[in-house]
C-alpha cells in the first residue's frame, strides 16, 4: 500500500514538472508571436500605404480602359450596323442581278424565236442573202452568258435587217441570185419578190416565171408560165421594174392542182396490174348485163285478148281452138301453155307436171347469167382491197429502202394504191344494181306466167 502511495506521489510530482515546462515553452512562444505579429503588422502597414499610393493611378488607368471599352463596342456596334446593312445590300443586289439575267434570257428567247419566225418566213430565194446574219442570230442563244453584248448584238442586227426588209419590200424587193428550171441547170439572174411570190428572169434571157421550192432542192425551181406571152411580160417586169406582171391568187396550188390533173387512161394506169382484172371482170359484167336486159326486154307474153280467147275455148271444151291458139302463141308462155294444150285429154296432175316442167324451163332461162352479175358485185371490192393491200407493201418497201422523210412520195404511193378500190367499188356498185334490177325482172316475169297458168288450169278444172 505504502509503495503504491509513492508510485503516485512521485507521478504526481512528474507530471507538475511537465505542467511547469510547458508553462515555460507557452511564454516563450507567445513571445515568439508578439514579435512575428508585430512585424506582420509593420508590413501591413506598409502595404496599405502602398496600395493608397498605387489605387489612384491603378483608378486612373481603369477608367481610361473603361472609356476605351466603351469606344471600341460603340465601334463594333457601328461596324456590325454597317456589315449588316452591306449584307442586305449584298442580298438586294443579287436578287436585281438574278432578275436582270431572267429578263435578258427573256429577251434573249424572244429575239431567238423571232430570228426563227423570220427565218421561216423568208423566200426559198432570199435564204442566201440572209444566211450569215441568220446563223449568227441562231447561235447567240449559246454564247449569251460567255458574251452577251455580242449576242444580243448579232439578234438586234437581225431585227433591224428584217425591218428594213419589209420597208423595201413595200415596193418590190430586188435582188440577185440563181435559180434552176426542170432540166436542173442553175442559171444566174434577178428575182423581184413581190409579197410572197417570187419572180426571177435569167440573165441569158432563158429562163423567167415564178420561182418556187421544190422538195429535197436548196435551189428555188422556176416554174415557166403555160403562155409564152406571159413569160415574156415577166422578163420584162423584172429587168425593167415596170411593166405587168402575171400573178397567181392562189399563190401556187392552182398550178399544183392542174399539175395533179390526168386523164382517165393515165388515172387507171397508176392502179396497178389488178386493174386488168377488174377492167376484166367490169366487161364481162357489161357484156352480160346488156344481153340479159336485151333478152328480158324481148320475152314475149301472151296479149289479153288471146289470152280470153284461149280461156273461152277451154270453157268451151273446143281442144282443137286451144291448140290452134297456143300454136300462135311466141315465147316461154306459149310454150308452156301448149305442153298444157297437148295434153288436156289426160289427167289434171299430168297436164300440171307438162305445164310445170316448161315453166321450169322458163325460169331457168331468165335467171341465166344473173349469179355471174352477183359475183362480179362480190368479187370486184376484194380485187380491189388486193390492189390497195400489195400497193401498201410496196410503199412500206421503198419507205425500208428510202426512209420515211418523203411524206409526198408515201401520200402518192397510198394514193395510187387506192384507186384499185376506188374501182373495185366502182364496178361493183352498178354490178348490184343491175342484179337486182335484172333479177327483179325476171320474177316479175316468171310470176306473169304462173299466174296465166293458174288461169289456165282453174279453167280446165271447170272442165
Amino acid at each position: 500500500m505504502k509503495s503504491l502511495f509513492m508510485v503516485g506521489f512521485a507521478g504526481v510530482l512528474a507530471f507538475a514538472a511537465m505542467a511547469q515546462e510547458a508553462t515555460n515553452g507557452a511564454a516563450s512562444a507567445a513571445g515568439v508571436m508578439r514579435s512575428r505579429l508585430t512585424a506582420s503588422t509593420v508590413r501591413l502597414s506598409d502595404a496599405r500605404k502602398r496600395i493608397a499610393d498605387e489605387k489612384i493611378p491603378l483608378t486612373q488607368t481603369l477608367s481610361g480602359a473603361e472609356q476605351s471599352l466603351s469606344d471600341l463596342r460603340r465601334e463594333y456596334d457601328a461596324v456590325k450596323r454597317q456589315s449588316d446593312s452591306s449584307t442586305l445590300e449584298m442580298a438586294a443586289l443579287r436578287n436585281e442581278i438574278k432578275a436582270r439575267e431572267t429578263e435578258r434570257n427573256y429577251l434573249a428567247s424572244l429575239l431567238g424565236e423571232y430570228a426563227r419566225n423570220f427565218e421561216t418566213r423568208l423566200h426559198i430565194s432570199e435564204l442566201e442573202n440572209y444566211k450569215e446574219i441568220v446563223e449568227a442570230a441562231r447561235g447567240a442563244q449559246e454564247k449569251l452568258s460567255d458574251d452577251p453584248l455580242s449576242a444580243f448584238d448579232s439578234q438586234l442586227r437581225l431585227m433591224f435587217v428584217s425591218m428594213a426588209r419589209l420597208e423595201e419590200m413595200s415596193g418590190g424587193l430586188k435582188f440577185q441570185g440563181g435559180a434552176s428550171a426542170d432540166d436542173g441547170i442553175v442559171r444566174q439572174g434577178r428575182y423581184l419578190l413581190l409579197g410572197p411570190v417570187a419572180y426571177f428572169a435569167s440573165d441569158d434571157g432563158t429562163l423567167a416565171g415564178i420561182a418556187n421550192q421544190r422538195v429535197g432542192s436548196l435551189i428555188p425551181v422556176v416554174e415557166s408560165c403555160s403562155d409564152p406571152a406571159l413569160s415574156a411580160m415577166t422578163k420584162t417586169t423584172v429587168v425593167k421594174d415596170e411593166g405587168l406582171i402575171p400573178f397567181d391568187a392562189s399563190l401556187g396550188n392552182a398550178r399544183k392542182i392542174e399539175a395533179i390533173k390526168e386523164t382517165v387512161v393515165q388515172h387507171f394506169l397508176k392502179g396497178g396490174a389488178v386493174m386488168w382484172p377488174i377492167l376484166l371482170l367490169l366487161s364481162c359484167a357489161l357484156l352480160v348485163v346488156i344481153l340479159k336486159w336485151i333478152s328480158l326486154a324481148f320475152v314475149r307474153l301472151p296479149r289479153a285478148k288471146i289470152l280470153a280467147e284461149l280461156l273461152g275455148a277451154l270453157r268451151a271444151k273446143d281442144n282443137a281452138r286451144v291448140l290452134t291458139l297456143t300454136g300462135q302463141m311466141r315465147g316461154m308462155t306459149g310454150r308452156m301453155l301448149r305442153a298444157g294444150a297437148e295434153v288436156l285429154d289426160q289427167p289434171r296432175e299430168l297436164i300440171e307436171e307438162a305445164m310445170f316442167e316448161k315453166m321450169l324451163d322458163a325460169k331457168a332461162s331468165l335467171n341465166r347469167f344473173l349469179p355471174f352479175v352477183a359475183v362480179a358485185a362480190a368479187c370486184a371490192p376484194l380485187l380491189g382491197l388486193l390492189g390497195t393491200v400489195t400497193g401498201i407493201i410496196s410503199t412500206f418497201n421503198l419507205m425500208t429502202v428510202f426512209g420515211s422523210g418523203d411524206v409526198k412520195m408515201l401520200s402518192s404511193g397510198i394514193s395510187e394504191a387506192l384507186i384499185t378500190t376506188e374501182y373495185g367499188l366502182y364496178v361493183a356498185i352498178p354490178c348490184v344494181l343491175m342484179h337486182a334490177f335484172l333479177s327483179r325482172k325476171a320474177k316479175g316475169l316468171a310470176d306473169k306466167m304462173e299466174q296465166i297458168a293458174v288461169k289456165f288450169m282453174c279453167e280446165v278444172g271447170k272442165v
